[in-house]
């Protein structure tokens, strides 16, 4: 988990998914907002269809907190991952744990590239 100040609470979370640009992998959205600060903030939006237990939802949320916690520091930006909704989250499927890493490895490198 990452610290407070580098999460975005729920009203930074809709002005960025409202407004800004949106950035694509195969099974995961990022919109990407600029930000005045010195550091980057994050958040990951999964709902009740993706990941049908709380269980599953906490441990794909800590997940992408740990894959971001290297990219704090990197650009000044607001980060707001949404998963698709076709897409289903099981922490007990490596095949899903696996592709959601590749996906956001794949999105934070298009992000940051195109800085």
């Amino acid at each position: 988990m990452i610290k407070k100040i580098y999460r975005l609470n729920e009203n930074e979370v809709k002005k960025v998914l409202k407004y800004k640009k949106p950035f694509f992998s195969y099974s995961i959205v990022a919109n990407v907002n600029p930000n005045r600060l010195w550091h980057s903030r994050f958040a990951i939006v999964l709902g009740s269809k993706t990941c049908k237990t709380a269980v599953s939802r906490n441990f794909f949320r800590r997940k992408y907190f740990d894959l971001v916690s290297g990219f704090i520091n990197k650009w000044s930006s607001d980060i707001v991952c949404v998963i698709k909704k076709w897409k289903i989250l099981d922490k007990k499927d490596e095949n899903a744990i696996l592709d959601f890493e590749r996906d956001l490895k794949f999105l934070l490198k298009n992000i940051f590239n195109n800085k």
